[in-house]
């Protein structure tokens, strides 16, 4: 189908200059799957790359939080010129040279759970970038799918206005025809000609509706330089829905801005570890290893230099310092509480929404399939009707407005329905996968 579609505006670029056809239809169109704008978009989608950047960065202040537990390791050199004056009394006045060389080491032995809340902190942020990308994953495929309904919708609407203003050019040129043979008026001919051009402005509207959706598909996609179109049809299959019990549980689950949430709380409650630490006695290993040189006096001396010590230090009182950080970690792991019990609130009415939602557009579905073969049948009678001269021309526009109105509104319930599907499975947080 690519293939044809390609000949088709190869041959339009070449007739260019011999008919009037718009530019636009010049420039290569992808066209595109479901499935194909669904991958599109998870290699391509800017929230996406976003993402996996955050992922990059909490990979960093986990690696930074960690450095804590290990050793420090510093070396150290100089060189310095000194002269004091104020010992001329004491001993020859003489500049003193000196150079030094150290490797110096520092552990932290006992930090009463600092450290090692700092470090489960930064792990637990882990898992939140593995969840903002599952966010952002799930987002990405819901937007594309609905633009991608949305563009089969559009192109359904603009086909039936185009197929609309042709039954009213034919019913146009069986009036002229009856009016050249005696059997019609002057108002009949006119009432044609005034549904015609009255037909035409939807058809303008609907194309422009059809050109607004690829666009927006290109945007959610990142194909800035590509034209992009879609393949496939409003044809949603019967599927059987899960009862609301289901729904929000596997919701209660999966959603990954609860569970991103919930990870949260832990980093929180770590927090409230690290400040409750603050005015708590610490022990360290620190030590060092050097070369030091000193020339004094005009004599030479150097050698061998290290020390080693573990180091307590307990700033016990700090005014009320670190009880005031206790209390403000503890207020805001309260807060991602509550907030928690807000988010499964709120998505417990989104689950209820999306079901509703979707048993609304199935029932319309199925509702309107039947109306739309009865309301063919109609016009054919009445367009039959109205060319032998037994119905009149109103009964042919009823009929026409009829099954206008009941194909529009099936191609609009049995979108739809394909969206309300892909809302449910965003809400129980299980789209795509």
């Amino acid at each position: 189908m690519q293939s044809h579609l390609k000949l088709w505006a190869i041959a339009l670029c070449i007739s260019f200059t011999l008919v009037k056809v718009d530019p636009v239809l010049c420039t290569e169109t992808r066209i595109v799957t479901l499935d194909q704008a669904v991958a599109i978009a998870l290699e391509k989608n800017r929230d996406i790359l976003k993402a996996r950047e955050y992922a990059n960065y909490v990979q960093g202040r986990y690696v930074e939080e960690r450095a804590a537990a290990l050793p420090h390791f510093s070396l150290d050199a100089a060189a310095s010129v000194a002269r004091d004056d104020s010992t001329r009394l004491l001993a020859p006045v003489d500049r003193q040279y000196s150079r030094t060389v150290d490797l110096s080491v520092s552990q932290a032995l006992f930090t009463w759970g600092k450290i090692g809340a700092a470090i489960r902190a930064a792990e637990v942020g882990l898992k939140t970038a593995d969840e903002q990308l599952r966010l952002y994953r799930q987002a990405a495929q819901r937007d594309v799918s609905l633009a991608f309904y949305d563009i089969l919708l559009a192109k359904e609407l603009s086909r039936l206005a185009q197929q609309n203003l042709e039954q009213k050019q034919r019913l146009q040129d069986e009036a002229h025809k009856r009016f050249s043979a005696g059997v019609a008026t002057d108002y009949d001919v006119l009432a044609a000609d005034v549904a015609v051009e009255n037909a035409r402005p939807e058809v303008i509207r609907t194309v422009n509706t059809v050109r607004t959706a690829r666009d927006r598909l290109r945007f959610l996609l990142a194909l800035d330089a590509e034209d992009v179109d879609v393949a496939g049809k409003l044809e949603p299959a019967a599927v059987e829905v899960a009862s609301y019990e289901v729904a929000f549980a596997t919701a209660d689950r999966s959603r990954p801005e609860l569970v991103d949430l919930r990870h949260r709380k832990g980093i929180y409650g770590e927090l409230v570890t690290i400040a409750d630490a603050e005015n708590k006695p610490r022990l360290d290993l620190k030590g060092g290893a050097g070369w030091h040189h000193l020339d004094t006096f005009g004599r030479d001396q150097d050698g061998a230099a290290w020390n080693l010590g573990v180091y307590l230090s307990f700033p016990f009182f700090d005014g009320l310092k670190t009880s005031g950080k206790v209390q403000q970690a503890r207020s805001d792991l309260r807060t991602k509480e509550l907030e928690e019990a807000k988010l499964r609130d709120s998505i417990a009415l989104e689950t209820r929404n999306a079901l509703n939602a979707v048993r609304e557009s199935s029932e319309i579905t199925a509702a309107i399939s039947g109306t739309v073969r009865q309301a063919e049948r109609l016009l054919q009678m009445a367009e039959k009707g109205y060319e032998y001269g037994v119905k009149i021309r109103l009964e042919v526009d009823d009929a026409q407005l009829n099954l206008l109105q009941a194909q529009s509104n099936l191609a609009k319930a049995q979108r739809d329905y394909l969206s309300s599907l892909v809302n449910l499975q965003w809400t129980m947080g299980v789209l795509g996968e």
